[in-house]
């Protein structure tokens, strides 16, 4: 599979970039600085999301949108995102978005947001409705194939890789000790799932794992 990495420096690209390696796919990181990508068995395009054009994405089977702007800053997944839809319309290339948790729901009627909540922390919620505009944009978007995928409320880099996850849709989900958790080597392990076997065209999907 001809995956690229928009994003591969970053701390889940990184990792989304090494199980995209390992499992013998022939993976392209899209950086901004091509002297932050490690591994030698990658190509590398030293762009800007910005500046990518459509010509730069189709010769990849899926992109995978690892762009994370910096926190507090709400119009940087939006404009990237709307970039990345524009480019993408009209070509057979799928896009794999790393999205946030702050859009998926709390309750099963289906009324209340994480980001909508009280314990939902301030200085994320720029990032987080940024993260849910890019998410409604892909919703109304015609001529591309996607898939979105928000972690659970705690994304943790440190984590565990357990090779292990559970998944849904729109509901927030938690683990066997009720706490929503995934690491970010899981998350990368859920990415890399979905490379492979798409099971969530054009929909967005969440996972949740256990602490080790």
């Amino acid at each position: 599979m001809k995956v690229g990495i928009i994003g591969a420096s970053g701390k889940v690209g990184q990792l989304i970039l090494e199980e995209a390696v390992d499992r013998g796919n022939q993976v392209t990181a899209i950086v901004r600085n091509a002297s932050k990508v490690s591994n030698s068995n990658v190509d590398v395009i030293e762009k800007d999301i910005h500046d990518l054009t459509t010509s730069d994405i189709t010769a990849f089977d899926v992109v995978v949108n690892a762009f994370g702007a910096p926190l507090g800053d709400s119009e940087g997944h939006i404009n990237a995102g709307r970039h990345l839809i524009d480019i993408l319309k009209g070509t057979d290339t799928r896009a794999i978005i790393v999205g946030g948790a702050g859009s998926l729901y709390v309750d099963d009627a289906h009324t209340t947001k994480l980001i909508d909540t009280e314990e939902f922390p301030d200085v994320v919620k720029p990032t987080a409705i940024g993260q849910g505009q890019n998410l409604e944009e892909l919703q109304n978007a015609e001529g591309i194939t996607w898939t979105f995928l928000s972690p659970s409320a705690e994304f943790d880099y440190e984590g565990a890789r357990t090779g292990k996850y559970k998944s849904g849709k729109d509901q927030l989900l938690v683990n066997s000790n009720g706490k929503s958790y995934i690491s970010y080597a899981d998350f990368a392990i859920a990415i890399v799932d979905e490379i492979e076997n798409p099971q969530h065209i054009n929909e967005r999907f969440t996972v949740v794992g256990e602490e080790k």
